[in-house]
């Protein structure tokens, strides 16, 4: 394949997944659970994406920001996006660490940064009480217990199926390394 088919292929790839970051986030504002304290973003499962293609990495950062735009925060258009950005490099670079074949490590990054980020991010600024260390730690289980639902109950089967129909064509994923 040709250099300028590769460059094509990514940049079209990440465009894709950023459209389908931002249309399943607004899927779970419908229910009101893309944004706040408690949230259950089923986009997030697309999270999981850098195991297979790093074009994965610019396509969920910019859906996250684009999706956080209509929150019409700016903190969350920063930290959200930021945390996204981190998650995603994270995710890529523990890809090869498998158990019984699938990456769970690898979408473990999502849970722990986006609890700690949009934790302290509703904790320092949209507590009514104002900062309060439990009252990280609230929000900080709080969202992090909605990313671990996506990531792993979701993300694992989306993993199994994505790897089954071989969705990305072998771009970077390897077939069942078991540690």
């Amino acid at each position: 394949m040709s250099d300028s088919r590769k460059r094509t292929e990514y940049v079209v790839t990440g465009a894709l997944i950023a459209a389908a970051y931002v249309a399943l986030t607004f899927l779970s504002n419908v229910f009101s659970l893309a944004y706040g304290p408690v949230q259950f973003r089923i986009s997030e499962v697309l999270t999981i994406l850098p195991i297979f293609t790093p074009a994965a990495i610019p396509g969920v950062t910019i859906g996250c920001f684009i999706a956080n735009i209509a929150s019409f925060n700016m903190l969350d258009m920063i930290f959200g996006t930021a945390a996204t950005l981190i998650a995603a490099i994270l995710t890529y670079l523990l890809k090869g660490i498998k158990f019984k074949g699938i990456p769970l490590l690898a979408m473990l990054p999502p849970v722990i940064i986006n609890a700690l980020v949009i934790g302290l991010e509703i904790a320092f600024f949209f507590l009514p009480e104002g900062y309060s260390f439990w009252g990280f730690i609230i929000s900080g289980l709080q969202v992090g217990l909605g990313e671990l639902g996506v990531c792993y109950i979701l993300g694992i089967p989306f993993y199994l199926l994505l790897r089954k129909y071989n969705i990305f064509k072998g771009q970077t994923i390897q077939k069942h390394e078991n540690i």
